[in-house]
């Protein structure tokens, strides 16, 4: 007879998931119930993820951090992903599209973070379900500071949910059963068997999360798009991160300052050449030279030079990425652009 599982938070802890459903013994006729957040600050979220997107069985809750990669509000966490999903992370935004927020079986609700106790399962807010941090935002006006949701719920079906680590034990209160144990943080990985509520569980031997956070910084760096970036958004990151001590950071936060500060000199270049192709112009299409200038992709920047009132800031005001500059640069054909190296 085929069995129900709850598995709490997973957070690319792949190695221990296997492990866990081999020593539960699941069979491929067994349910699997994931509460969500699959992905992030562990070492194989891509596995997780190729994992029950290829189970048959199995139902994956939308949890905070799957929200965070759908609506593009990406943290390092999420950043990191990106990168090692490299060409698969569409069509995972894709898969993710197709969770659900909430499931039910006989036994139990079921649910990725919060539930308002006084209301039912399909009045429930998708943002309170998901524990996103509006839904937080939204529960702090309902429950005073120090208590939880949890502390309030009287309902007859219980409740599993994940979301907040509660120690390295299931949290079982109130007919509501707390299951991230913390697993990317050297915790447990908890599942719980339903209908008997048989808690299993496996340890992690390592901090996934503190691990990654230092391996992933260079590659979700490089990964950034720097060149579309506004210049002076890309001097906040690298004063942002000034405080990183690694070298490999450091050197690539020092190459990044100096191309940005080569593309910033380089807009002098850009303003000469143009007030030297605009001089050429008036020569040569002396009777015709604003028909022929309105041909030109910077011919805004031609008419304001040959009426004297190109300046400087009015160049740095619209060259605001460096791919503005390098886009200019290329169309005014001008050698030595600074491209990024890295």
């Amino acid at each position: 007879m085929s069995k129900t599982y709850v598995i709490g938070d997973i957070h690319g802890c792949y190695d221990e998931l296997i492990k866990l459903t081999k020593q539960i013994g699941i069979t491929d006729d067994d349910l699997i119930i994931s509460l969500g957040d699959i992905v992030d600050r562990g070492n194989k979220s891509l596995e997780v993820y190729e994992y029950f997107k290829n189970r048959k069985n199995s139902v994956v809750l939308m949890g905070n951090h799957e929200r965070k990669h759908l609506n593009g509000v990406l943290s390092y966490s999420q950043e990191i992903v990106k990168v090692q999903f490299n060409n698969k992370y569409s069509e995972f935004l894709k898969w993710l599209k197709t969770l659900p927020y909430f499931y039910e079986t006989d036994t139990a609700i079921i649910v990725h973070a919060f539930f308002e106790h006084d209301k039912n399962l399909y009045q429930q807010k998708e943002e309170v379900l998901a524990g996103t941090t509006s839904g937080s935002r939204y529960l702090e006006n309902k429950y005073e500071e120090g208590t939880y949701w949890s502390d309030f719920y009287n309902g007859e079906k219980p409740i599993i949910y994940g979301h907040h680590v509660v120690g390295e034990n299931p949290k079982i209160a109130n007919n509501t059963y707390g299951i991230d144990t913390g697993a990317c943080h050297a915790g447990m990985l908890t599942a719980i068997e339903l209908p008997g509520f048989i808690i299993h569980q496996v340890k992690v031997d390592n901090d996934y999360w503190k691990e990654e956070q230092s391996k992933w910084q260079v590659p979700v760096l490089k990964a950034k798009n720097w060149e579309h970036m506004k210049i002076a958004q890309i001097h906040k990151q690298i004063e942002k991160l000034a405080y990183k001590e690694e070298q490999d950071v450091k050197d690539f936060l020092e190459n990044q300052k100096i191309w940005i500060s080569e593309i910033e000199k380089f807009i002098e270049v850009i303003k000469t050449e143009i007030e030297k192709t605009t001089t050429k112009l008036i020569d040569q299409f002396a009777d015709n030279f604003n028909q022929e200038v309105s041909k030109l992709k910077y011919k805004t920047y031609v008419f304001k030079a040959k009426s004297n009132k190109l300046t400087i800031n009015d160049l740095i005001k619209t060259l605001d990425t460096p791919q503005k500059v390098i886009n200019l640069a290329e169309s005014l054909q001008i050698k030595n652009i600074p491209y990024r190296k890295n």
